[in-house]
């Protein structure tokens, strides 16, 4: 029985993904009628698809490419997309090509917690901004693959940066600075960024933070690593820039607006580079080593985001695009390479809940005619928790927002319903997937196909997605079956957002592992999924190294938190689901955790009621041998996301070493100590 819809599109053939559709009949001679045969046509035709979209969505480039990818191209290694292209990210950003948009149109609205501080920035101001940052980074000896990093939040000046390091052909990577001085190191060090620019302060929560010590701490360590530059942003007005302290690090020190506008007056030139050309480098979770420092092209990053707005989110010059992100985290890669289509961005610092509470963003949203919001699935449970619902406020117009994108973990199925009744009925809700490993998505929006509860709403076009039985042998994969059973999800054909390679030495080495070494040959992504073959949707499940089997039977820990949520929201925050399976075990023993409401207590009656609505809702297999609450919190990444892995070694009697990726490392600590009393009996 398929899921329940909840959306249709009121005017599909209006789409560019509908106009694509026409597209692809007509020059190819085809009849395809709906999204599963473009689907189907996209992924069994990797060049031509692709060539289409290049066509389609419009790339500027100073010479076209010679073809789209060899024959019988693998995945690994990675196949050169579009060989013989010039093109440069930046310009296409900058001046995006087929778009109508003018010099006086907002590009930019940057935003804070601060209502008095919100600044708005057209495009002809970005532009002048990018040509001024990009005359000073060259003047200081910024050249093409010099690497450029960023200690700053989310803001116009960070957006200047990393155009101005893409038109001169250096690589940017980006952290936020809520992130710890060893959490910045752990990732920095490895690259040895000639540059860095560091915001000076930040807001958040109602609170000025500085950022002064952690970046003088940053910088006497990385100048040890080849550091030459240090740019300080002006974060915030009221707060020592903190200059001096960083120039008795001996690194030559400026502050940002004086020194892009002293800059030679020169015009903005973009380097041609061909497209496999490094971009940004993004950081793998690392929650039991370093984070792996992952390479992502610039023509790669643009065709599959070109691909994602423009065809399946409908992005244009017309949509005001708000993705809720740090720097840190690949949504705001992701969001950024949305003024590709013409669209504007707004940029926002701060908690999602100050300064009006749970109906903050959704002021936010109504005041700047959002017209497409991304979130963590969290944000989104969070106001189901407390019901609030926004379209009930009569101050608030929420007319614009045609889209919300929910990511970051999976969106439980009533919150579905929730967002429905809680937001304009209008909206197409996609909750999506992906990661910083591909910067794009394999699971997307698509207006073709109605929103049902629970599942993503398809398989991005030309991401050849199939779902592998786990106990497959490596040489031999095995598709699921049922069709509809679970397993682990694969890529089968190549894309040309694969990352170039991982930083550093053996980075391919590193490359192939961390995709390639379970199934060779196929793309492992790590999830636990099931398609539904009615609908093509797909449901996350967990982690593939994460999955739940108990007695053999395979379920992922999102079953826990769907039923979690929906029947607990009063009483349980947070919570986490992982097996537990030491040496002396003969069998997995499902073990829950949960982190209380304020003013609710655990016991045995709890405990009991949790154990019985999971046996009701889903099946006695499902039911967790421990249920326990979880008294030091959920260890979590700095973006949010449950650590499972770790908590699930840690339990099972392994040794983990636990780095400066892990945001709360004492809730770690608070499993240890766990295992090693209460949890070893």
């Amino acid at each position: 029985m398929a899921a329940t819809e909840l959306w249709r599109h009121g005017d599909p053939e209006s789409t560019q993904m509908w106009k694509f559709l026409q597209r692809v009949n007509d020059k190819h001679g085809l009849q395809l009628s709906d999204y599963s045969t473009l689907y189907r046509w996209s992924v069994d035709n990797v060049a031509p698809f692709w060539e289409e979209v290049w066509d389609f969505a419009g790339v500027r480039a100073s010479r076209r490419f010679d073809k789209v990818l060899p024959i019988d191209a693998p995945m690994f290694p990675r196949p050169d997309f579009f060989a013989g292209a010039l093109l440069n990210f930046a310009e296409n950003l900058l001046f995006p090509p087929n778009v109508d948009i003018n010099d006086s149109d907002i590009a930019v609205i940057t935003a804070t917690e601060d209502e008095r501080t919100l600044t708005e920035t057209s495009w002809a101001e970005l532009r002048e901004l990018v040509r001024q940052c990009t005359s000073a980074m060259r003047a200081a000896g910024v050249r093409k693959d010099s690497i450029i990093a960023g200690f700053v939040a989310n803001h116009v000046t960070a957006l200047v940066a990393i155009l101005s390091s893409a038109a001169l052909g250096a690589i940017w990577t980006g952290i936020s600075p809520d992130n710890g001085v060893s959490a910045v190191l752990d990732r920095l060090v490895q690259i040895r960024p000639q540059a860095l620019f560091a915001d000076n302060a930040t807001l958040y929560n109602g609170k000025q933070w500085s950022c002064a010590t952690k970046t003088v701490e940053i910088v006497e360590e990385l100048k040890k690593h080849g550091l030459e530059l240090v740019v300080v942003i002006k974060g915030l007005d009221s707060v020592d820039m903190g200059l001096d302290a960083v120039r008795a690090t001996g690194v030559t020190t400026v502050d940002f607006e004086s020194w892009s506008k002293s800059a030679p007056n020169e015009p903005l030139a973009f380097e041609q580079l061909p497209p496999s050309h490094p971009l940004y480098v993004l950081y793998s979770s690392g929650t039991t080593g370093l984070p792996k420092a992952i390479v992502h092209t610039a023509a790669g990053t643009l065709l599959q985001h070109k691909k994602e707005h423009f065809i399946h989110c409908s992005l244009s010059s017309s949509s005001r695009l708000f993705y809720y992100t740090t720097t840190s985290w690949m949504m705001h890669h992701w969001s950024v390479s949305a003024l590709a289509v013409g669209a504007s961005l707004v940029l926002y610092s701060g908690s999602p809940f100050r300064p009006h509470s749970y109906l903050s963003i959704p002021r936010l949203l109504s005041s700047l005619k959002v017209t497409h919001f991304g979130t963590s699935a969290a944000y989104l449970t969070a106001l189901e928790a407390n019901n609030v619902r926004p379209i009930d406020d009569p101050s608030l117009d929420l007319s614009a927002l045609s889209a919300i994108y929910s990511t970051a973990s999976p969106l439980p199925p009533s919150t579905f319903a929730f967002v429905y009744s809680a937001f304009p009925p209008t909206i197409n809700l996609a909750s999506i997937t992906g990661g910083t490993d591909i910067i794009s998505l394999f699971g997307a929006p698509c207006p073709l196909l109605p929103v049902r509860q629970g599942e993503i709403q398809c398989a991005g076009l030309g991401m050849a997605i199939g779902v592998v039985d786990s106990a497959s042998a490596p040489d031999a994969p095995v598709l699921v079956s049922p069709a509809d059973a679970p397993g682990d999800l694969v890529c089968m054909a190549p894309f040309p957002s694969q990352p170039l390679t991982f930083f550093g030495a053996g980075g391919d080495a590193k490359y192939r592992a961390a995709y390639f070494e379970r199934f060779p040959g196929l793309w492992h992504h790590g999830d636990f999924v099931r398609v539904d073959p009615a609908t093509g949707g797909l449901v996350m499940l967990g982690r593939s190294d994460g999955v739940l089997k108990p007695a053999g039977v395979r379920f992922g820990s999102a079953e826990i938190y769907n039923v979690l949520a929906r029947f607990f929201a009063g009483e349980v925050e947070d919570a986490v689901c992982v097996g537990r399976r030491r040496e002396t075990d003969t069998d997995e023993t499902v073990c829950l955790f949960v982190v209380m409401v304020e003013g609710r207590t655990f016991g045995d009656e709890l405990r009991t009621r949790i154990r019985d609505t999971i046996r009701r809702e889903l099946s006695p297999r499902h039911v967790p041998g421990v249920v326990e609450e979880g008294k030091g919190s959920i260890p979590k990444t700095g973006n949010g996301k449950k650590i499972e892995v770790a908590v699930k070694q840690i339990l099972s009697g392994m040794e983990v070493k636990t780095n400066a990726s892990v945001a709360n490392p004492e809730a770690l600590e608070w499993f240890r100590a766990w295992a090693k009393t209460a949890g070893l009996v």
